[in-house]
């Protein structure tokens, strides 16, 4: 799949006869599907994210004798204006998932672990375009495929070190969607996969302070800074945390006086 801006030019026109140049985020799109025109495939297929190219198609590889009226006429040799924003290798991610349940578990592991890191990358950008939903159910798909019994302990080792990664996204998206349990929940997994690791600490934190649980956020957080003392993030988390117990305590304390008070009128 990949990410391009483009713009399409009859081959003496000054204005583009399609573009998606004026869209803020264009889509991921797939050669042979999303994009069909045989020379534009082509042309893709030799770009980098990144680049910048200009193709002239002659009608064999464009839109052949008949044209696409009104738009194209007859015989129309055209000129294409590309970008490649963005550009995923899907083809082994797309075999891997058009294959059975007992095909995907005599998959080598090596192609198992690219096909997982293909879904994360697709999560990924979805995560950057704000798609939050979309990006968890990637990330779900990778940690899905993830759940293979490891034949050696370095094996078992690949698979933590790509179990982490996708674990860190999940609870990241889930703080996105405000769904701090399942935040917590993912990031515990990370936690079991590394129990120093700062970022997973820093997740479950997070999530914590979203739930109002103070005391539990303080320890993740402490514990985070004891590994990253200098970390902006955990340092500034840990400022909003009492701020938030502050104002808790004040409002515990209001609440209680409020209730003396109303007790002693009674009585």
């Amino acid at each position: 799949g990949c990410t391009v801006k483009y713009s399409g030019y009859l081959e003496h026109g000054d204005e583009p006869f399609c573009t998606n140049c004026y869209s803020k985020s264009p889509g991921l799109m797939k050669l042979g599907k999303d994009i069909t025109l045989g020379g534009l495939e082509i042309g893709l297929l030799t770009m980098r994210k990144g680049e910048v190219a200009r193709f002239v198609f002659t009608p064999d590889y464009a839109y052949g004798r008949q044209g696409c009226p009104p738009l194209i006429p007859p015989n129309a040799t055209v000129m294409f204006e590309v970008e490649v924003l963005d550009f995923l290798d899907s083809d082994e991610s797309d075999t891997f998932f058009g294959l059975t349940a007992e095909q995907q578990d005599t998959f080598p592991l090596q192609k198992v672990l690219k096909v997982a890191d293909t879904e994360r990358e697709f999560g990924n950008y979805l995560y950057r375009k704000r798609h939050f939903e979309g990006a968890k159910d990637r990330y779900k798909r990778a940690f899905s495929i993830l759940s293979r019994s490891p034949s050696s302990e370095a094996e078992q080792c690949q698979i933590d070190a790509s179990k982490l990664l996708v674990l860190l996204n999940l609870s990241l998206t889930y703080l996105k969607l405000e769904r701090p349990a399942q935040a917590l929940a993912y990031g515990e997994k990370a936690l079991e996969i590394d129990q120093r690791n700062a970022k997973a600490l820093f997740r479950c934190g997070q999530a914590c302070l979203c739930m109002t649980e103070y005391e539990k956020a303080r320890d993740f957080l402490v514990r985070a800074q004891h590994i990253q003392p200098f970390n902006h993030d955990i340092n500034n988390e840990l400022k909003k945390l009492a701020s938030c117990y502050k104002d808790y305590m004040e409002k515990e304390k209001e609440m209680c006086c409020r209730m003396f008070a109303s007790l002693n009128s009674s009585s």
